[in-house]
């Protein structure tokens, strides 16, 4: 969830912001606001936005007539994952957007506006321009989610505690590291050794993922190149 909201979405965001409207500067520069926050505190802001007796979210939705949808987001075993991975897809679109827009920005103009007059729309020029030509940053960007996805502790402390409530349902390898390693036995940890077997997993699944994504991207772009020639 966490590389797709990043990925697709930050990348629309970022073809949007650079066309040219009035406000687009101000709009690029509001995109990163979200990531200059520390996790702690972005964890703890939306724990109190989701909270079921005074949460200002299920509050809104109630306003609206909706509330048959209001529940305890952060306490129910099967949507509590999926809310901690949209606040964390929330707070680092930023870096997704400004690696596209910086991606965007580099491409010469004249080959954009050959495209305009080809006939070629928005859709068309996305698709076979600017997907293509910013493909490297799409690889970098992906396999930076996709570590951060295996190393993420602070956001699942800071929402539902280092047990990863409800029943550890918002468990990652890095909050199941940390109270392996550091808590009582007594209170879920199971020692040192356990720890470092978790960490040992870790390191091997993101070198694998890592070499398999920079495999694939290598042959999406060697691909495209020889299509490109031909």
């Amino acid at each position: 969830m966490v590389t797709f909201f990043q990925n697709v979405i930050g990348f629309f965001i970022a073809v949007l912001v650079t066309r040219k409207f009035i406000g687009n500067t101000f709009f690029r520069r509001i995109s990163f606001l979200p990531t200059t926050l520390s996790v702690l505190v972005a964890g703890f802001l939306f724990t109190l936005i989701l909270n079921p007796i005074w949460g200002i979210f299920d509050k809104f939705l109630e306003a609206i007539g909706l509330g048959f949808l209001v529940r305890p987001w952060l306490g129910t075993p099967s949507i509590a994952l999926v809310v901690i991975a949209i606040v964390t897809s929330w707070q680092y679109l930023g870096t997704s957007i400004i690696f596209y827009t910086a991606g965007i920005d580099a491409i010469d103009s004249e080959i954009l506006d050959a495209a305009k007059i080809d006939g070629a729309g928005p859709l068309a020029e996305i698709r076979y321009i600017i997907f293509p030509l910013i493909l490297p940053i799409i690889g970098i960007v992906t396999i930076l989610i996709f570590i951060g996805d295996f190393t993420q502790f602070d956001i699942v402390y800071a929402m539902t505690s280092p047990y990863a409530n409800p029943r550890y349902g918002t468990d990652l390898f890095g909050s199941l590291f940390y109270r392996a390693a550091f808590f009582p036995i007594g209170r879920g940890g199971w020692g040192m050794g356990m720890g470092a077997t978790i960490a040992t997993i870790i390191f091997f699944i993101v070198t694998i993922g890592v070499l398999l994504l920079l495999f694939a991207f290598r042959m999406k772009g060697i691909r495209r190149k020889g299509e490109g020639i031909e």
